[in-house]
């Protein structure tokens, strides 16, 4: 299927590279159907893409890239939405806000977007810790990061044509960075596994 979307034109997707949010994210629970797309021209964010809204589209990170020992943990209620069962591969990205002055971009910390592999589904988890922030400063860190280690997101573009836009295989991972998703509530004994944590 084609997509149409106002930062990139369009797009061809598969069924299989649709995100379901039956929720909707906090401020748009109107809208339930994503994709994520990487940008050939840059290679450090993604893009959460809307299928219904052209002009909506989220930058997103993984949080490993500018938060050390960042743990998303899950309530009983966000293992359900995402139909999580014993074995489960989750993702876990958070939103970004780019403003005039990019030194000052923030990250929200406090409510990560979770998604099921299995399951394609996705919820936008507000997590109980309050100690994370809504609006995490990361322009430093994610620099720092970036420069120091020459990050780029290659395991996304393997095997693709980079000078156009594409979903990005989320199966693939994108780092070996440690990060985690842990269970309050365990289903069937069992907390989910983030993909890219290292095997």
């Amino acid at each position: 299927m084609v997509i149409q979307t106002t930062r990139f034109g369009q797009v061809e997707i598969q069924d299989g590279d649709l995100i379901r949010f039956p929720e909707g994210l906090v401020g748009f629970q109107e809208l339930n159907s994503f994709v994520l797309l990487e940008d050939p021209y840059d290679e450090i964010f993604i893009w959460l893409q809307s299928t219904q809204e052209p002009g909506i589209a989220f930058p997103v990170l993984e949080p490993e890239l500018f938060a050390d020992h960042y743990t998303a943990q899950l309530s009983r209620s966000d293992l359900v939405a995402l139909d999580v069962i014993s074995g489960d591969v989750l993702r876990s990205f958070c939103i970004v806000t780019i403003p005039d002055d990019p030194t000052a971009m923030t990250a929200n910390l406090k409510a990560p977007i979770i998604i099921n592999l299995r399951t394609r589904l996705g919820r936008q988890c507000v997590l109980q810790d309050n100690t994370l922030a809504i609006r995490e400063p990361i322009f430093e860190k994610l620099q720092k990061r970036v420069v120091s280690e020459n990050w780029k997101r290659t395991s996304f573009k393997q095997g693709r044509n980079t000078t156009s836009v594409s979903p990005i295989d989320m199966q693939s991972g994108a780092s070996n960075l440690q990060s985690g998703v842990t269970a309050a509530g365990d289903i069937e004994g069992s907390a989910p596994v983030l993909s890219d944590v290292a095997q």
